[in-house]
């Protein structure tokens, strides 16, 4: 992979597997009500910790090739992918119209945050 490429992949790539791992911290136990929350909050910040590992290089790398407002927009649209497949997968929901309606008008945002300046 080209090194100028770099800087526009490698936040993709990295937030993509910081979400993995936030989406597990915040939602793993909610299968398991049988642990005591201070474990579960113990458990949760192991998996943070990686998350911070991906996310703030992902940032650092990515920042200058995007803006701040689009890194966020990113993790954002990111986000709501993982959750998605981490809820329907893990947790057994399911995703309805009104879910794909709402990430459409967040999708529809992150479509103006990219866009080029209006006026």
């Amino acid at each position: 992979m080209s090194s100028s490429l770099w800087p526009v992949i490698a936040p993709v790539l990295l937030l993509s597997l910081s979400n993995i791992f936030m989406t597990t911290a915040w939602y793993w136990h909610l299968k398991f009500h049988n642990l005591p929350l201070w474990s579960v909050v113990l458990i949760s910040w192991g998996f943070a910790f990686f998350e911070y590992w991906l996310a703030v290089p992902a940032n650092r790398i990515g920042y200058g090739t995007w803006s701040a407002a689009e890194l966020k927009t990113m993790q954002e649209v990111i986000t709501l992918i993982v959750f998605s497949l981490f809820a329907w997968g893990y947790l057994g929901e399911k995703l309805t119209w009104n879910h794909a309606l709402g990430f459409s008008c967040i999708a529809l945002g992150a479509y103006f945050i990219f866009a080029k300046p209006i006026g």
